[in-house]
């Protein structure tokens, strides 16, 4: 079987890499051609396009940072759909609008290409090590034929309903993730106001029901300053974007995510926006005139 892979960013280029570990043939494109030739180097072929790409595969798997992307590459002249037979399979694995996926789905069975959302949670750290959450959403009849590959890439595999669920649980799963880190940002600047050593805030508290992934996760670097970017506070913000327009149209009530897209626009308009979204507490920070990290 080929696998052709389109979008070799932050999070593609190592679940492209891990698929060739498992032995898997992959073909490759994206216009980071750096990103190309590293992934070349480990095994994968180039093609020049995602037509291309497209001919020489069985299933397509597209990485791709927002809607517009994923409807250019894949609909666009010169896309995927150009190139796709039959019975092939499009899996994509953005993190993008559940509209845009059915709107691309319904194009591709037009021409009997059967499509998978199946956008991940977990950052660069658990794309290196393959062990994502990857939730999936498309016909259960197909299921079989894609969820060995996708184990390969993610610690935990859940076919969660038909196309645009798994973008659904995306959005949900965002709205926690920066609700968490919002409430941690909030306690921590707390603490640090109040002259509590907020590293001993985060060791009590952990093993508590305050306790969580991303508290582990996140408040380790934020004490030591370090925001280098496993998931940025731009597509952070283009998430909650998403999650907000899908709320509007199912008039489900969004305050929480209403409130921290608005600190994280406020900390990209000062050119922060590609700091790790744990770089939200910098608003707080200067909000409260502390410092949380020495």
């Amino acid at each position: 079987m080929m696998i052709g892979f389109i979008g070799l960013g932050i999070m593609g280029k190592p679940m492209a890499k891990n698929l060739l570990k498992a032995g898997y043939s992959l073909v490759v494109n994206d216009l980071n051609k750096d990103a190309v030739a590293e992934v070349v180097a480990c095994g994968a072929i180039a093609a020049p396009s995602a037509k291309k790409v497209a001919e020489m595969s069985d299933v397509v798997i597209t990485m791709l940072p927002n809607s517009p992307h994923v409807k250019q590459v894949v609909l666009g002249e010169g896309g995927v759909i150009e190139g796709m037979k039959k019975g092939t399979i499009l899996i994509d694995m953005s993190s993008i609008s559940p509209i845009v996926s059915q709107e691309v789905a319904t194009e591709l069975s037009k021409k009997g290409i059967v499509m998978f959302d199946a956008p991940v949670s977990g950052g660069e750290p658990k794309a290196i090590d393959g062990t994502l959450a990857i939730m999936v959403g498309g016909p259960e009849a197909s299921f079989a034929k894609v969820e060995d590959m996708l184990k390969v890439m993610g610690g935990s595999v859940t076919l969660v309903g038909e196309i645009g669920s798994g973008n659904i649980t995306k959005l949900a799963n965002q709205i926690m993730v920066a609700a968490n880190i919002a409430g941690m940002s909030e306690a921590l600047v707390l603490a640090t106001k109040a002259k509590v050593d907020p590293e001993k805030v985060f060791k009590a508290i952990r093993g508590g029901l305050a306790g969580s992934t991303v508290l582990d996760a996140k408040a380790p670097l934020i004490l030591a300053g370090n925001f280098k970017p496993g998931f940025r506070i731009d597509l952070h913000i283009k998430d909650l974007q998403n999650a907000l327009d899908t709320a509007e149209s199912l008039a489900s009530p969004a305050p929480i995510s209403n409130a921290v897209i608005g600190m994280m626009k406020s900390l990209s308009a000062e050119g922060k926006g590609s700091d790790d979204h744990g770089g939200l507490i910098q608003w707080y920070e200067q909000e409260s005139k502390v410092k949380v990290r020495s």
